[in-house]
């Protein structure tokens, strides 16, 4: 009997566990459904621009050489250091310099002595002929000597300025401000410079540089001003940006235009002028030149971090009027201001769409949509679009 009695107490527990996970099941299908960020579609005025790699050169760039023969003395400069103009660099053992100025100086006074005896006995021989005193051919070859000696002053000045100028090369200063590398050889080096000049660094005037890039006839002709060798108004100064964002930003004033078309690649040259106010920049750094090209005035523009990516290409999780989550897809353009991506195709304006936790909703999910505040674009509505991005 007792048996019996506790089975049925164990039944009874059962089902009352039983009917209570039913209840709870009931509960989880309540729940509401999940909160998600979402955005308007919005319209737009954008700047379309343009992208072109390039590369950056500075204006001024010149070899530092040894042109005399002779040991390496010293090294005056700390390596990628900035030097001044007319600053020490090197010095080489001149002591065969030395002594070739002297020499070529000894020369000059011998030369200049010579011809100032000439030049007298040349004058008393003149006298002379007067009183018949000497003959004819007496005062030609006085003449002749005085004219030997004129022309060897010229030659004992001229040896005398080389031998002065290679004694110069001795001592190497800096032709302009600007940053050097390091050296080629160190203090104690036998340079051999007379033959052909030795390099012994490198020196760059970093003050300005030139983005060299090349765009098509069709572009360029687009943008042209009212002559070959400049640009409308309004395309003077373009943004550039680098593949590691640096901490200022650049732009650069249009500094040359090729007078031709490169028949191979059907291309022309152009140069934009940097100042480097900050020092960041460093001659064959490549650099993205944003060219200014057309403005779109209705510009469809979404967030591009709401921009999804998969197999089928670009999407967005549009949210309709039942609060459903509805799979797009979409087509983009260039990238505007305030990280807002230009839509070419696949949504209209007004439409709303989830800008936060893409990962966590799905296609005909129901949702609760919350508006999220717009993005702060930094520029007023109406305004040029930051540079595009390359594709």
């Amino acid at each position: 009997m007792n048996k019996k009695i506790i089975t049925y107490s164990l039944l009874a527990l059962l089902l009352s566990a039983g009917g209570a996970c039913k209840k709870d099941d009931k509960k989880g299908a309540e729940m509401p459904p999940m909160e998600v960020d979402v955005a308007e579609v919005t319209t737009d005025s954008v700047m379309i621009y343009k992208e072109y790699p390039g590369r950056l050169r500075a204006t001024s760039v010149v070899n530092i050489v040894g042109r005399v023969d002779g040991t390496l003395l010293s090294k005056n400069y700390t390596d990628g250091a900035i030097v001044n103009k007319g600053q020490l660099l090197f010095t080489i053992e001149d002591t065969q310099y030395r002594n070739a100025v002297q020499q070529a100086q000894g020369q000059l006074d011998n030369a200049i002595s010579s011809t100032a005896y000439s030049s007298k006995q040349y004058e008393a021989m003149k006298k002379a002929l007067e009183s018949d005193a000497v003959s004819q051919m007496e005062v030609l070859q006085a003449k002749s000597s005085y004219e030997e000696g004129e022309a060897s002053i010229k030659t004992a000045r001229a040896n005398l300025h080389t031998a002065q100028t290679n004694l110069g090369y001795c001592r190497i200063t800096a032709p302009f401000t600007g940053r050097i590398t390091d050296a080629s050889f160190q203090a104690g080096a036998y340079i051999s410079g007379e033959a052909s000049p030795v390099v012994l660094a490198t020196l760059y005037d970093n003050s300005t540089f030139y983005a060299e890039f090349f765009v098509d006839d069709r572009t360029f002709m687009h943008i042209s001003g009212p002559n070959s060798s400049s640009v409308k108004e309004g395309y003077e100064m373009i943004p550039l940006k680098f593949s590691d964002p640096l901490k200022h930003d650049y732009v650069g004033r249009f500094h040359y235009v090729a007078p031709d078309v490169d028949a191979g690649t059907g291309t022309m040259k152009l140069n934009a002028e940097i100042k480097n106010e900050y020092d960041e920049l460093r001659d064959g750094m490549y650099v993205t030149i944003s060219l200014p090209y057309q403005n779109d005035p209705h510009a469809i523009l979404v967030e591009d971090a709401a921009i999804g990516t998969d197999q089928r290409g670009k999407y967005v999780y549009v949210v309709n009027d039942n609060d459903e989550v509805v799979y797009t897809p979409i087509t983009i353009g260039e990238l505007a201001s305030g990280n807002r991506r230009i839509v070419t195709k696949g949504l209209k304006p007004g439409q709303k769409y989830v800008t936060k936790a893409l990962l966590k909703v799905r296609d005909g999910a129901k949702v609760k949509p919350v508006e999220a505040q717009p993005a702060q674009s930094g520029m007023p509505e109406g305004t040029q679009a930051k540079p595009a991005e390359t594709k």
